[in-house]
């Protein structure tokens, strides 16, 4: 069985920390879906607009991994969506990787208690901003357990590489490295 993975976008989102994720997944096999939320239609922190799948409100069904692109005020957006809470919250219940990138660590993970008591990382000069409950790493990506977190743009492709070896393994995340001159 093919493995999933629902990417989120907010207005305001980091374009290069949803298209390089959105992009590598699938690259490596993964079966992703694009949810805007509370439309279709999400403009990003720097005017593109992106066009999902379906809007978050529609969405159903079982993933095997949650990505949330960061962004301002994408990340506070995201963090204020009540079905993306309730998701995450449920898929980081039930064992599922949870990857979150740049702010939104901070208004997504942290503000649902995610991260508490894990190692993580978000954007430069956020870090206080993350809950007293988290272990704040400088690391470019950060994996404590199925929680993966990651410092900004410059890190998009580390981060998205990191989530696909954790979804297909290793060797097909080489592969598309390999395939993409990743160096």
């Amino acid at each position: 069985m093919a493995k999933t993975a629902l990417v989120l976008l907010a207005d305001g989102f980091e374009e290069v920390e949803a298209a390089t994720p959105i992009d590598v997944l699938r690259r490596a096999g993964v079966d992703v879906t694009v949810a805007g939320v509370g439309k279709k239609t999400a403009t990003g922190a720097h005017g593109l607009p992106y066009t999902a799948d379906v809007e978050l409100d529609s969405v159903t069904g079982d993933f095997d991994c949650i990505v949330l692109p960061g962004g301002m005020p994408g990340a506070k957006n995201l963090g204020e969506s009540a079905k993306a809470r309730e998701l995450a919250v449920k898929m980081a219940a039930d064992g599922r990787l949870v990857a979150s990138i740049c702010a939104a660590p901070v208004f997504t993970l942290s503000a649902w208690g995610l991260i508490d008591g894990r190692k993580a990382t978000c954007y430069p000069g956020m870090e206080g901003m993350l809950t007293d409950k988290a272990e704040f790493v400088t690391d470019r990506v950060v994996v404590d357990g199925n929680v993966t977190t990651s410092r900004g743009p410059g890190t998009a492709m580390e981060f998205a590489l990191c989530v696909a070896g954790q979804l297909m393994g290793d060797e097909v995340a080489k592969k598309v490295a390999g395939d993409m001159l990743v160096q």
